[in-house]
């Protein structure tokens, strides 16, 4: 997750032509085949475990797509043909693209479609209004040139998992609902999590009124072009008292599964993991104020060029995060005037920063922030720092954690690992309201948030039997 905004906001931004491959593995290799031979693969018997029987069980309901003809369907949308990564931002065509496919999947296995106030997504089996209900799902935004598994894993799985319960002939004590929560990576806003933070009453309609893309469009301004009304924007307890757990499947973001155990197809270490806790973290905006000049005329003793200061508070961050066993980046930068022969008059970064604790993380940024200021002293530079947001850590919930745990010791007979991640999701938003969970599938390389992110298809499939037997022991009991 992350709240880069992208350059433009283009309605069309990031479409792409329908390839019938999904994303290539890391690296230089060539892109998987096409997935209509993975999905025959699957079917004959040849392929991975497990095979989905659809259309089995509970009179024969309506069976959607398989795991791997949805991730095909999915794949081409809103991706640059030049980078190869996603640019999925909320309210654009790609997004809108997204939504229809969703919609698609939720009818063609006869649930029932519903948007909320605030433009999520959800699809229901029973009825809502008996309360109780067991969701699950994740988010199809992406970051700005991002990779395919990084919310979408979550929001095929939950479907694919949907089909898999059916074709075990799963009987449903609870509702169960599938959801697709809206600008999860605050890409086009510079906000993360906007759906699920309004819904939990952690984003006023004021301020989601206030929020704007790189080109002055708001948040009300881009949901009216899309075809919502923002009027109905804000928090939404009803909904929220209506469910007794969400889980959310997510790709590792990190390698923690891959460094641990042994034996899997993958490589070794676990398929699936358990989350634990997500750390705190926030984004800091830091404005250095100089003088613009001339490049090539001004001396180097009477230049006040904030660009000095920005790059030593750069390597300031690394050091300190270092110490304290953090993690700190300077991943965007804006910068005045911009350009080549002239000294700028203002050098714009903005810095996140994550650590497993709270003291940790104020120690870091506190030390960032007085070596910024000490730097900007020195060469006559005014500072300004503006902390942007902020999530504390989340621990979530205990008792849904263990119970995560022991469904799944029961099904594969061993211990499943519980890890914590640096990464912020929507579960962690809503942990605050509803009892949340998180699984996590292998990762191995740990890259996420690049055109690069990538998990084997084994895992994948690993990752929607887990899920199904989550679900089936939450809601189905």
């Amino acid at each position: 997750m992350t709240a880069d905004r992208p350059a433009a906001s283009s309605s069309n931004a990031g479409r792409a032509e329908n390839t019938g491959t999904v994303p290539a593995r890391p690296g230089n290799s060539p892109a998987r085949p096409a997935i209509e031979d993975e999905a025959r693969s699957a079917e004959t018997g040849s392929g991975a475990e497990p095979q989905f029987r659809e259309g089995a069980g509970l009179g024969k309901p309506p069976a959607g797509p398989s795991f791997l003809q949805m991730w095909a369907d999915l794949g081409p949308i809103g991706r640059n043909p030049e980078t190869g990564g996603y640019r999925r931002y909320a309210w654009t065509g790609a997004d809108a693209d997204c939504r229809t496919w969703f919609q698609e999947q939720a009818e063609s296995r006869g649930l029932a479609y519903e948007t909320d106030r605030n433009g999520n997504q959800w699809a229901w089996l029973g009825d809502p209004s008996q309360g109780d209900a067991v969701v699950t799902g994740s988010h199809l935004d992406s970051v700005p040139d991002g990779g395919a598994f990084d919310g979408p894993l979550g929001v095929v799985s939950s479907f694919a998992a949907l089909d898999e319960l059916r074709a075990r002939g799963a009987r449903f004590t609870k509702p169960l609902a599938i959801t697709n929560f809206g600008d999860e990576e605050g890409a086009r806003f510079g906000l993360a999590c906007v759906g699920s933070r309004l819904t939990a009453g952690k984003l006023t309609r004021e301020a989601a009124y206030e929020l704007r893309d790189a080109d002055g469009v708001s948040l009300p301004q881009a949901m009216e072009a899309a075809g919502y009304d923002p009027s109905t924007i804000g928090a939404d307890p009803e909904r929220l008292a209506r469910i007794g757990a969400f889980v959310e499947l997510h790709v590792e973001q990190g390698r923690a599964l891959a460094l641990s155990g042994s034996g899997s197809a993958a490589g070794s270490g676990d398929a699936v993991g358990i989350a634990s806790a997500i750390w705190p973290h926030g984004r800091w905006r830091f404005d250095f104020r100089g003088e613009a000049n001339h490049a090539g005329t001004t001396r180097l003793v009477d230049r006040r060029d904030p660009m000095l200061s920005y790059a030593e508070t750069v390597l300031a961050a690394r050091r300190e995060a270092e110490l304290a066993g953090a993690v700190a980046t300077f991943g965007k930068i804006a910068v005045e005037p911009n350009g080549v022969n002239a000294i700028p008059s203002l050098v714009r970064g903005w810095l996140d920063s994550r650590a497993a604790d709270q003291a940790t993380l104020d120690t870091v940024v506190t030390a960032i922030e007085k070596a910024a200021r000490e730097y900007a002293d020195r060469h006559g530079i005014d500072l300004d720092v503006v902390r942007e947001s902020f999530t504390p850590v989340v621990e979530f919930e205990h008792a849904l954690r263990d119970e995560l745990g022991a469904v799944l010791r029961e099904r594969t007979g061993r211990e499943v690992p519980v890890l914590g991640t640096g990464a912020g999701h929507d579960a962690g938003i809503l942990s605050g309201s509803i009892p949340t969970a998180m699984l996590f599938v292998r990762n191995p390389t740990g890259v996420s948030h690049s055109p690069a992110e990538h998990a084997a298809e084994d895992d994948c499939l690993a990752g929607v039997q887990a899920l199904a037997d989550v679900l089936e022991g939450l809601a189905c009991r």
